[in-house]
Protein backbone atom coordinates (compact mmCIF):
# COMPACT_ATOMS: atom_id res chain seq x y z
CA UNK A 1 0.00 0.00 0.00
CA UNK A 2 1.35 3.23 -0.96
CA UNK A 3 1.83 5.87 2.12
CA UNK A 4 -0.33 8.88 1.81
CA UNK A 5 1.83 12.27 1.76
CA UNK A 6 2.25 14.47 5.07
CA UNK A 7 3.33 17.97 5.62
CA UNK A 8 7.18 17.07 5.92
CA UNK A 9 9.78 19.19 7.83
CA UNK A 10 13.63 20.04 7.82
CA UNK A 11 15.57 18.89 10.65
CA UNK A 12 19.00 20.86 10.84
CA UNK A 13 20.53 22.09 6.86
CA UNK A 14 21.79 18.84 6.20
CA UNK A 15 18.83 17.32 3.60
CA UNK A 16 17.08 15.47 6.78
CA UNK A 17 13.02 15.78 6.46
CA UNK A 18 10.42 14.04 8.48
CA UNK A 19 6.85 14.19 8.83
CA UNK A 20 5.93 17.10 10.96
CA UNK A 21 4.33 14.44 13.53
CA UNK A 22 5.96 11.55 13.80
CA UNK A 23 5.41 8.58 16.66
CA UNK A 24 7.17 8.09 19.79
CA UNK A 25 7.31 4.41 19.76
CA UNK A 26 8.09 4.41 23.92
CA UNK A 27 4.72 3.24 25.06
CA UNK A 28 4.93 0.30 23.22
CA UNK A 29 6.89 -1.25 26.07
CA UNK A 30 4.83 -0.59 28.82
CA UNK A 31 5.29 2.24 30.12
CA UNK A 32 2.10 3.39 30.23
CA UNK A 33 0.22 0.43 30.54
CA UNK A 34 0.60 -3.19 29.17
CA UNK A 35 1.55 -3.27 25.18
CA UNK A 36 1.00 -6.10 22.54
CA UNK A 37 3.99 -6.72 20.24
CA UNK A 38 1.93 -7.67 17.40
CA UNK A 39 -0.39 -4.97 17.95
CA UNK A 40 2.44 -2.58 18.17
CA UNK A 41 4.19 -4.07 15.22
CA UNK A 42 0.80 -3.59 13.20
CA UNK A 43 0.59 0.17 14.79
CA UNK A 44 3.69 1.18 12.85
CA UNK A 45 3.22 -0.62 9.89
CA UNK A 46 -0.68 1.31 9.64
CA UNK A 47 1.38 4.61 10.82
CA UNK A 48 3.54 3.75 7.55
CA UNK A 49 0.52 3.96 5.77
CA UNK A 50 -0.83 7.19 6.69
CA UNK A 51 2.19 8.40 5.90
CA UNK A 52 3.97 8.71 9.05
CA UNK A 53 7.97 8.01 8.78
CA UNK A 54 9.44 9.46 12.02
CA UNK A 55 9.61 6.83 14.38
CA UNK A 56 11.70 7.37 17.49
CA UNK A 57 12.97 4.41 19.84
CA UNK A 58 15.68 4.35 21.97
CA UNK A 59 18.11 1.58 23.82
CA UNK A 60 16.43 2.42 27.14
CA UNK A 61 12.55 1.75 26.22
CA UNK A 62 12.25 -1.84 27.48
CA UNK A 63 16.27 -1.93 28.09
CA UNK A 64 16.00 -2.97 23.94
CA UNK A 65 12.74 -4.42 24.24
CA UNK A 66 11.31 -1.47 21.93
CA UNK A 67 14.37 -1.48 19.74
CA UNK A 68 12.67 -5.44 18.96
CA UNK A 69 9.28 -4.18 17.87
CA UNK A 70 10.75 -1.58 15.95
CA UNK A 71 12.93 -3.42 13.97
CA UNK A 72 10.46 -6.14 13.49
CA UNK A 73 7.39 -3.94 12.35
CA UNK A 74 10.05 -2.06 9.46
CA UNK A 75 11.24 -5.35 8.08
CA UNK A 76 10.39 -4.85 4.29
CA UNK A 77 9.48 -1.03 4.75
CA UNK A 78 12.96 0.77 5.69
CA UNK A 79 13.34 2.40 3.02
CA UNK A 80 10.07 4.22 3.42
CA UNK A 81 11.06 6.02 7.05
CA UNK A 82 13.63 7.72 9.27
CA UNK A 83 14.86 5.43 12.06
CA UNK A 84 15.54 7.58 15.36
CA UNK A 85 16.55 5.72 18.69
CA UNK A 86 18.69 6.99 21.60
CA UNK A 87 21.55 6.19 23.74
CA UNK A 88 23.38 7.08 26.95
CA UNK A 89 21.24 5.84 29.96
CA UNK A 90 22.25 2.64 31.95
CA UNK A 91 20.27 0.58 34.31
CA UNK A 92 21.11 1.22 37.67
CA UNK A 93 18.75 -1.68 40.04
CA UNK A 94 17.39 0.13 43.07
CA UNK A 95 18.98 3.59 41.70
CA UNK A 96 17.48 5.98 39.23
CA UNK A 97 19.26 5.02 35.86
CA UNK A 98 22.50 5.99 34.86
CA UNK A 99 24.42 7.51 32.01
CA UNK A 100 27.67 6.73 30.11
CA UNK A 101 28.61 8.86 27.16
CA UNK A 102 32.55 7.79 27.01
CA UNK A 103 33.34 7.37 23.65
CA UNK A 104 33.90 3.30 23.80
CA UNK A 105 30.63 3.28 24.89
CA UNK A 106 29.09 4.85 22.24
CA UNK A 107 30.61 2.66 19.65
CA UNK A 108 29.15 -0.19 21.80
CA UNK A 109 25.69 1.22 22.32
CA UNK A 110 25.34 1.66 18.83
CA UNK A 111 26.57 -1.67 17.13
CA UNK A 112 23.82 -3.00 19.80
CA UNK A 113 20.99 -0.85 18.71
CA UNK A 114 21.84 -1.84 15.18
CA UNK A 115 21.68 -5.75 15.57
CA UNK A 116 18.21 -5.31 17.81
CA UNK A 117 16.85 -3.23 15.05
CA UNK A 118 18.27 -5.09 12.08
CA UNK A 119 19.37 -2.17 10.25
CA UNK A 120 22.62 -1.62 8.56
CA UNK A 121 22.40 2.29 9.70
CA UNK A 122 20.12 4.24 11.67
CA UNK A 123 19.05 7.62 10.47
CA UNK A 124 19.16 9.98 13.64
CA UNK A 125 21.20 8.77 16.60
CA UNK A 126 20.94 10.70 19.87
CA UNK A 127 22.40 11.04 23.16
CA UNK A 128 19.56 10.37 25.10
CA UNK A 129 20.80 12.31 28.90
CA UNK A 130 23.89 14.06 29.14
CA UNK A 131 26.63 12.34 30.92
CA UNK A 132 27.75 15.69 32.63
CA UNK A 133 31.18 13.59 34.16
CA UNK A 134 32.74 13.14 29.98
CA UNK A 135 33.04 16.17 28.25
CA UNK A 136 30.50 16.42 25.16
CA UNK A 137 33.12 17.15 22.59
CA UNK A 138 34.59 13.58 23.42
CA UNK A 139 30.90 12.25 23.36
CA UNK A 140 29.88 13.77 19.91
CA UNK A 141 33.26 12.90 18.26
CA UNK A 142 32.30 9.43 18.99
CA UNK A 143 29.20 9.35 17.47
CA UNK A 144 30.75 11.48 14.65
CA UNK A 145 32.83 8.58 13.97
CA UNK A 146 29.82 6.61 13.35
CA UNK A 147 28.79 8.34 10.81
CA UNK A 148 32.29 7.94 9.20
CA UNK A 149 31.90 4.46 9.56
CA UNK A 150 28.41 3.97 7.63
CA UNK A 151 26.39 3.16 10.63
CA UNK A 152 24.39 6.66 11.91
CA UNK A 153 23.60 9.86 9.22
CA UNK A 154 22.50 12.10 11.53
CA UNK A 155 23.28 12.89 15.31
CA UNK A 156 21.22 14.55 17.75
CA UNK A 157 20.89 15.70 21.64
CA UNK A 158 18.19 14.92 24.13
CA UNK A 159 17.74 17.43 27.26
CA UNK A 160 21.00 19.28 26.62
CA UNK A 161 21.02 22.64 27.30
CA UNK A 162 22.37 25.18 24.71
CA UNK A 163 25.47 25.78 26.02
CA UNK A 164 26.18 21.66 25.30
CA UNK A 165 24.33 22.05 22.40
CA UNK A 166 26.66 25.22 20.90
CA UNK A 167 29.46 22.94 22.17
CA UNK A 168 28.63 19.78 21.09
CA UNK A 169 27.57 21.52 16.83
CA UNK A 170 30.88 22.74 16.91
CA UNK A 171 32.34 18.88 17.24
CA UNK A 172 30.18 17.65 14.27
CA UNK A 173 26.54 19.39 12.78
CA UNK A 174 23.60 18.10 14.87
CA UNK A 175 20.27 17.76 13.10
CA UNK A 176 17.70 17.79 16.01
CA UNK A 177 17.79 18.28 19.78
CA UNK A 178 14.99 16.91 21.43
CA UNK A 179 13.46 17.85 24.80
CA UNK A 180 10.09 17.56 26.02
CA UNK A 181 7.80 20.50 24.91
CA UNK A 182 3.92 21.13 25.28
CA UNK A 183 1.44 23.68 26.26
CA UNK A 184 2.16 22.45 29.83
CA UNK A 185 5.88 22.36 29.57
CA UNK A 186 7.65 25.21 27.60
CA UNK A 187 10.32 27.11 29.30
CA UNK A 188 13.58 24.55 28.59
CA UNK A 189 12.25 23.77 25.40
CA UNK A 190 12.08 27.61 24.37
CA UNK A 191 15.12 28.94 25.81
CA UNK A 192 16.66 25.77 23.83
CA UNK A 193 14.94 26.73 20.20
CA UNK A 194 16.28 30.17 20.91
CA UNK A 195 19.76 28.39 20.44
CA UNK A 196 19.24 25.52 17.86
CA UNK A 197 17.46 28.36 15.70
CA UNK A 198 20.50 30.42 15.56
CA UNK A 199 22.78 27.38 14.50
CA UNK A 200 20.13 25.81 11.79
CA UNK A 201 19.28 22.63 14.10
CA UNK A 202 15.55 20.98 13.71
CA UNK A 203 13.59 20.65 17.50
CA UNK A 204 12.16 17.22 17.84
CA UNK A 205 9.01 18.04 20.75
CA UNK A 206 8.13 14.64 22.69
CA UNK A 207 5.56 14.66 25.23
CA UNK A 208 4.07 17.26 23.00
CA UNK A 209 0.27 15.92 25.01
CA UNK A 210 1.79 16.70 28.35
CA UNK A 211 1.89 12.66 28.53
CA UNK A 212 -1.67 12.14 28.07
CA UNK A 213 -2.86 15.20 30.17
CA UNK A 214 -4.19 17.41 27.05
CA UNK A 215 -6.02 15.18 25.18
CA UNK A 216 -8.76 15.98 28.05
CA UNK A 217 -8.81 12.13 28.56
CA UNK A 218 -7.78 12.11 31.96
CA UNK A 219 -10.57 14.04 33.74
CA UNK A 220 -9.37 12.56 37.38
CA UNK A 221 -6.86 10.79 39.53
CA UNK A 222 -8.49 7.47 39.00
CA UNK A 223 -7.39 7.89 35.12
CA UNK A 224 -3.79 7.93 36.17
CA UNK A 225 -1.71 5.05 35.39
CA UNK A 226 1.51 3.33 34.53
CA UNK A 227 4.52 5.67 34.38
CA UNK A 228 2.07 8.57 35.32
CA UNK A 229 1.23 7.68 38.81
CA UNK A 230 4.82 8.62 39.71
CA UNK A 231 4.69 12.15 37.86
CA UNK A 232 4.26 15.29 40.04
CA UNK A 233 2.01 16.40 37.50
CA UNK A 234 -0.51 13.80 38.37
CA UNK A 235 -0.19 13.74 41.89
CA UNK A 236 -3.18 15.20 44.34
CA UNK A 237 -1.82 18.36 45.10
CA UNK A 238 -1.08 19.32 41.35
CA UNK A 239 -3.69 17.52 39.52
CA UNK A 240 -6.32 20.18 39.68
CA UNK A 241 -4.26 23.06 38.91
CA UNK A 242 -2.95 21.06 35.81
CA UNK A 243 -6.65 20.01 35.03
CA UNK A 244 -8.04 23.18 35.08
CA UNK A 245 -5.53 24.60 32.43
CA UNK A 246 -6.57 21.95 30.32
CA UNK A 247 -10.53 22.71 30.69
CA UNK A 248 -9.40 25.96 28.98
CA UNK A 249 -7.74 24.01 25.82
CA UNK A 250 -11.06 21.53 25.92
CA UNK A 251 -13.35 24.80 24.77
CA UNK A 252 -11.04 26.65 22.81
CA UNK A 253 -11.37 22.86 20.99
CA UNK A 254 -14.50 22.71 20.97
CA UNK A 255 -15.14 26.25 19.51
CA UNK A 256 -12.28 25.11 16.75
CA UNK A 257 -14.63 21.78 16.42
CA UNK A 258 -11.17 19.81 16.65
CA UNK A 259 -10.05 17.79 19.78
CA UNK A 260 -8.12 19.43 22.30
CA UNK A 261 -5.28 17.08 21.21
CA UNK A 262 -5.21 18.40 17.85
CA UNK A 263 -5.50 21.66 19.20
CA UNK A 264 -2.36 21.51 21.21
CA UNK A 265 -0.02 19.71 18.45
CA UNK A 266 -2.06 22.61 15.91
CA UNK A 267 -0.14 25.40 18.44
CA UNK A 268 2.78 23.63 18.88
CA UNK A 269 3.50 23.09 15.35
CA UNK A 270 2.85 26.36 14.63
CA UNK A 271 5.56 27.70 16.90
CA UNK A 272 7.73 27.22 13.86
CA UNK A 273 8.39 25.08 11.23
CA UNK A 274 11.79 23.81 13.31
CA UNK A 275 9.51 21.81 15.13
CA UNK A 276 8.53 18.26 14.77
CA UNK A 277 6.23 16.36 17.16
CA UNK A 278 5.98 12.92 18.44
CA UNK A 279 3.28 12.16 20.37
CA UNK A 280 3.26 8.47 20.73
CA UNK A 281 0.60 6.29 21.00
CA UNK A 282 -0.81 1.87 21.30
CA UNK A 283 -3.81 3.34 19.00
CA UNK A 284 -4.60 3.32 16.01
CA UNK A 285 -7.74 6.07 16.05
CA UNK A 286 -5.04 8.06 18.71
CA UNK A 287 -2.97 8.30 16.11
CA UNK A 288 -5.41 9.56 13.54
CA UNK A 289 -6.95 12.02 15.87
CA UNK A 290 -3.13 13.43 16.50
CA UNK A 291 -2.45 13.72 12.77
CA UNK A 292 -5.40 15.55 12.12
CA UNK A 293 -3.88 18.32 13.91
CA UNK A 294 -2.15 19.25 10.30
CA UNK A 295 -5.50 20.09 8.88
CA UNK A 296 -6.46 22.69 11.91
CA UNK A 297 -4.79 26.16 10.85
CA UNK A 298 -4.63 28.84 14.08
CA UNK A 299 -4.89 32.43 12.98
CA UNK A 300 -2.59 34.80 14.89
CA UNK A 301 -5.41 35.65 17.56
CA UNK A 302 -6.43 32.10 18.45
CA UNK A 303 -2.54 31.10 19.10
CA UNK A 304 -2.20 34.17 21.52
CA UNK A 305 -5.38 33.39 23.18
CA UNK A 306 -4.17 29.80 23.23
CA UNK A 307 -0.91 30.69 24.95
CA UNK A 308 -2.87 32.94 26.98
CA UNK A 309 -5.29 29.96 28.46
CA UNK A 310 -2.15 28.38 29.78
CA UNK A 311 0.70 31.23 30.30
CA UNK A 312 4.17 30.03 30.33
CA UNK A 313 4.69 28.90 33.70
CA UNK A 314 1.38 27.81 34.62
CA UNK A 315 1.74 24.24 35.32
CA UNK A 316 2.03 22.74 38.42
CA UNK A 317 4.59 20.34 39.65
CA UNK A 318 7.91 19.57 37.65
CA UNK A 319 8.34 17.83 34.32
CA UNK A 320 9.92 14.53 36.10
CA UNK A 321 10.34 13.14 39.34
CA UNK A 322 13.00 14.88 41.07
CA UNK A 323 15.65 12.24 40.62
CA UNK A 324 14.96 12.38 36.69
CA UNK A 325 14.72 16.08 36.79
CA UNK A 326 18.79 15.61 37.72
CA UNK A 327 19.37 14.31 34.07
CA UNK A 328 17.36 17.06 31.72
CA UNK A 329 18.39 20.19 30.45
CA UNK A 330 22.51 20.00 30.98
Amino acid sequence: MAAQKLEHRALGSGGLTVSAIGLGCMSLSGLYGAADDAVSEDLIRYAIDQGVDHFDSSDMYGWGHNEGVVGRALKGRRDQVILATKFGQIQRPGQENGVDGRPEYVQAACEASLKRLGVDMIDLYYQHRVDPAVPVEDTVGAMAALVQQGKVRFLGLSEAAPDRIRRAHAVHPIAAVQTEYSLLYREDAEETRQTTRELGIGFVAYSPLGRGFLTGTIQNLAAIDGRRASHPRFQAENFETNRALVAKIEAIAAEKRCTPAQLTLAWLLAQGDDVVAIPGTRYKGRLDENLGALKVTLSADELAAISAAVPRGAAAGTRYPAGGMAGVYL
